[in-house]
């Protein structure tokens, strides 16, 4: 089952075209990489499935019965300010309409520890945020992400600031919500989450889909680089370059 449709998709931010006609399904419990070069549109696409980015063509549709978390890409943060773990993983499920001096409840709290046990990080719930490692604070951030019981999470490089090892244990745990949740993640870490995946939509403007055995779906085999993902040696210059062996067709499928 189909549970966001991606129909003849164009976004603009006023002359630039950022995608032009792309079109792809998502289904019920996939775990699908989102790859491709810098300014490629990733992000772009990601905003528009969120509701973040109006749509000049075309048009998304996720399943009604669908909830949709999003786990944004870790920047900077004052790591001084005096927020615990546990605070920051409550935001996850403040109301629509917040009133001030809101106070969370008894089960808010419960379900915010069942989440952080899930998820490994249940000794940290009084540690400041300011405490946190890349691969911690990760973890924090989808948790918070799972307080509104997703169906669909979104993540957005979730392992660009942290080491080898921990890039695999959050791989680990995406995959094992992946049994109950489907995952859609930006990533440029494709040599290390290809195996994790189930397909693999390569975005420069437009769509092109691979399986998990790196087969082309449609007309990408000629269009899409996608050799140049799975060979380690070649992936940073996919991604810096944006090219491959044929990078100026670009037909969408």
């Amino acid at each position: 089952m189909s549970v966001i449709t991606v129909d003849d998709l164009t976004v603009r931010y006023e002359q630039h075209t950022a995608l032009s006609h792309v079109n792809f399904t998502v289904e019920e419990k996939e775990f699908i990489g989102i790859i491709g070069p810098n300014g490629g549109g990733k992000t772009t696409l990601i905003k528009a499935i969120l509701g973040l980015k109006k749509i000049d063509e075309g048009r998304i549709v996720v399943d009604a019965k669908e909830v949709v978390g999003y786990v944004p890409q870790v920047s900077t943060f004052d790591k001084g300010f005096p927020i615990s773990v546990m605070d920051v993983i409550l935001t996850g499920h403040l109301p629509k309409k917040i009133k001030f001096g809101h106070r969370f409840k008894g089960h808010d709290e419960s379900h915010a520890l069942r989440v952080m046990t899930q998820l490994g990080i249940d000794g940290l719930a009084s540690r400041q945020i300011g405490q946190l490692s890349g691969g911690q604070m990760q973890r924090v951030l989808i948790a918070r992400a799972l307080m509104n019981h997703p169906t669909v999470l979104v993540l957005d490089e979730p392992t660009a600031s942290v080491d080898q090892g921990t890039k695999v244990d959050i791989y680990e745990m995406l995959k094992s919500l992946n049994k109950v949740i489907t995952i859609i993640i930006i990533t440029h870490d494709t040599t290390q989450m290809w195996p994790y995946l189930d397909r693999c939509i390569y975005i420069n403007k437009t769509a092109h889909l691979h399986n998990h055995e790196g087969e082309a779906e449609g007309d990408a085999l000629d269009v899409c680089p996608i050799d140049w993902f799975i060979e380690g040696e070649k992936i940073q210059k996919a991604l810096t370059e944006g090219t491959g062996r044929n990078d100026t067709k670009h037909s969408s499928i």
